[in-house]
């Protein structure tokens, strides 16, 4: 009987996701030629509905903070999770940061004439369907929603159970903009379950009505669907984040930057995990650092080499060179120059951001050259690697592979293209 249940229980989920996934293709139809001033009006009403609710989603968010708290999590997944007047007000500037953005459909990417006559156009066109599967961060549903109504997307939004009741919340505001704008409601749609079938109808591509899959989560979450997707993936996978402190380094910069890319939020995916301090300037920078980081609060495990040196630390394991902590830790090793930091780096890095402290250009180059990652920073904080902070209004997150998409995946992200050829009669013999 169990076992009957439960065949009943999953053919419900399918026949669900098949509808939110005719309704979503049906939508993403209008949006493909829907005009830059409707999606402008949707999004900005979005943005006002989102401060009107703000009390709303304030208290929805309690409720999962509190059952997140009673389940013993983290306090890095509370950070993620928790949003406070400031970070609600952060989501309606995003979406008027993304409303005021160029808008990408129909842009002439690239033209050109052929000895026929025959003129080309590369056009920015819509992806179609965006499935966005996501942990702990409430806000992406406003991001994600956002960003793929800019790019005329359709999106299927499924949020982790614990953010489940802020994740609603938030969809209503952002559903009210869409009516207001008078854009099909289904245009952006939340899972309305959260039982995991969800995510494997969603893997499966719902008859065809999904065309590109964005995870955004832990490990075991991208590997999943990087497994399991029978649809293109935007694979989004953790932040170990690396900080290279060169011989020569502003030492007070050094310290700032790397407190910092450490300290600021340690639980996001451009949190710093491992430092690499040059040896040649052990002396004069190591110290002044992680007593910095200790100050702060950080936990640091470090080489025996750096242990001789920094008596306040413990030792580091060969898993902590591959750790992505979302915590306040950090690995600490020395290493010859910038061609050791670099191998380091390509040995154990996620590639998703590496940031170099240093005066020397040609040090700076060979970094920037010799690090395949998809964010690489001069003198700044790893903790801007993000799409608000690159001008991009939000993000859906940090693409790490190599195909279409890299690094923040904003608007322009989030279209395809078409070829437009325009003739006079030609013919090909």
């Amino acid at each position: 009987m169990l076992q009957h249940h439960r065949a009943d229980a999953e053919g419900d989920i399918a026949k669900l996701m098949r509808e939110v996934g005719r309704a979503a293709r049906s939508a993403g139809r209008a949006l493909a030629t829907a005009t830059p001033e409707a999606k402008r009006a949707a999004l900005m009403a979005m943005a006002d509905a989102i401060i009107a609710g703000r009390a709303t989603i304030l208290a929805a968010n309690g409720r999962d903070i509190a059952a997140a708290t009673a389940a013993g999590a983290t306090p890095a997944f509370l950070d993620r999770l928790q949003l406070t007047e400031a970070r609600v007000a952060a989501m309606a500037d995003g979406m008027r940061i993304i409303a005021d953005l160029p808008d990408p459909v129909g842009t002439i990417i690239a033209e050109w004439d052929r000895p026929n006559g025959l003129h080309i156009e590369r056009v920015r066109t819509p992806l179609g369907v965006i499935g966005i599967i996501y942990e702990s961060r409430p806000n992406v549903t406003a991001d994600a929603g956002g960003l793929c109504l800019k790019a005329g997307n359709a999106s299927i939004l499924r949020g982790g159970s614990d953010s489940w009741h802020s994740s609603r919340a938030i969809h209503a505001c952002l559903v009210s903009g869409l009516r207001a704008a008078g854009l099909p409601e289904a245009a952006i749609q939340i899972v309305p379950t959260t039982d995991r079938a969800a995510v494997g109808q969603m893997l499966a591509g719902l008859d065809g009505a999904i065309d590109v899959i964005v995870p955004r989560g832990g490990r075991s979450l991208v590997e999943r669907v990087e497994r399991e997707a029978r649809v293109p993936v935007f694979a989004h996978l953790e932040g170990v984040c690396h900080v290279y402190v060169d011989a020569s380094a502003d030492r007070d910069m050094a310290v700032a930057v790397t407190v910092n890319a450490k300290m600021r939020r340690p639980g996001i995916c451009g949190a710093a995990e491992t430092l690499l301090v040059d040896r040649s300037c052990a002396d004069t920078h190591l110290v002044p650092i992680l007593a910095a980081l200790r100050q702060a609060g950080c936990t640091i495990r470090a080489s025996e080499e750096v242990r001789a040196r920094f008596a306040d630390s413990e030792p580091a394991t060969r898993e902590d060179w591959y750790a992505e902590y979302l915590a306040p830790i950090i690995a600490v090793a020395l290493v010859d120059g910038v061609d050791a930091a670099i191998d380091h780096i390509e040995r154990h890095s996620s590639h998703h951001t590496e940031a170099i402290i240093a005066e020397d250009a040609a040090a700076v180059e060979r970094f920037f050259a010799g690090i395949d990652s998809a964010i690489l920073l001069h003198n700044a904080s790893t903790q801007f690697a993000d799409g608000a902070e690159f001008g991009m209004g939000a993000e859906i997150g940090i693409a790490t592979g190599k195909m279409h998409a890299r690094g923040p995946v904003g608007v322009e992200q989030l279209t395809s293209f078409k070829y437009r050829v325009r003739g006079s009669g030609q013919i090909r013999s």
